[in-house]
């Protein structure tokens, strides 16, 4: 595997014990990780890694997806529509502004 030039961590609310809790396990952010993954996919973006992650500790603006390197961080990412528009920024190379968390 080649490295990647991207990688979106997709918040999954772990808490110590491994038990999903917090607003975006709740808001079904991990539910959209296979959506992610096939668009990918079908984008032909293979140089993108996907994570879920425990906590990105922004729960009052769950879910929540960060993509590196850019450092950005989205809220209210809760749809497959919200999802095209974050690959769309990508793609752009400019972050989505309507679920940017500032």
């Amino acid at each position: 595997m080649k490295k990647p030039s991207h990688h979106i961590l997709v918040c999954g609310s772990f808490r110590m014990n491994g038990t999903p809790q917090g607003v975006c396990a709740k808001s079904g952010a991990l539910n959209l990780l296979q959506y992610l993954q096939e668009t990918l996919a079908e984008r032909g973006r293979d140089d993108v890694a996907v994570s879920a992650v425990s906590c990105l500790k922004v729960c009052d603006r769950g879910p929540a997806v960060v993509i590196y390197p850019e450092n950005w961080w989205f809220g209210h990412i809760n749809s497959e529509e919200a999802i095209d528009a974050l690959l769309d920024s990508l793609e752009k190379g400019e972050p989505a502004k309507e679920y940017l968390l500032e």
